[in-house]
């Protein structure tokens, strides 16, 4: 998986199962220990972008921003780049529907964001996100495009 994909997914699972926390649902507890060592190993290393995170969804984020600022992060250090892909393939094992559909709108807001000259192509990046959760089975609409 691309770095930056990675890193788009990771940032998405912190932010969707927040989300699922405070409906009262959860998600299973490999996935929920993978996001707390994420944010644990990325607080050392930028701090400033796990406050962005965490005050998502609440205030809207800069997707693209942070997900360069993981990337950098990832590059800096591989601690940081093994729990990111950890937290990655835990992701993917998620069961819990209203997650998968939780990273699908993340994935939407991405595509949604303005394109900044000289950043990533949030298109493709919502696209390749997308394309990694396509295997799981969905029970509520979600479309892919």
């Amino acid at each position: 998986m691309e770095p930056l994909t990675t890193a788009a997914i990771a940032i998405g699972t912190v932010i969707a199962t927040k989300a699922l926390e405070k409906t009262g649902e959860n998600v299973g507890q490999a996935l929920w220990d993978k996001t707390g060592e994420f944010i644990v190993k990325l607080k050392k290393h930028s701090p400033h972008t796990v406050v962005a995170i965490e005050k998502a969804p609440d205030q809207p984020l800069d997707y693209g921003k942070a997900v360069l600022e993981v990337e950098a992060a990832a590059k800096a250090n591989p601690e940081v780049a093994q729990v990111a892909q950890e937290l990655a393939t835990a992701a993917q094992a998620e069961p819990n529907p209203n997650f998968i559909q939780l990273i699908q709108q993340q994935a939407d807001n991405l595509k949604s964001q303005p394109q900044q000259p000289n950043t990533i192509n949030n298109q493709k990046l919502a696209d390749e996100i997308k394309n990694v959760f396509q295997g799981n089975i969905f029970n509520a609409p979600v479309t892919f495009n």
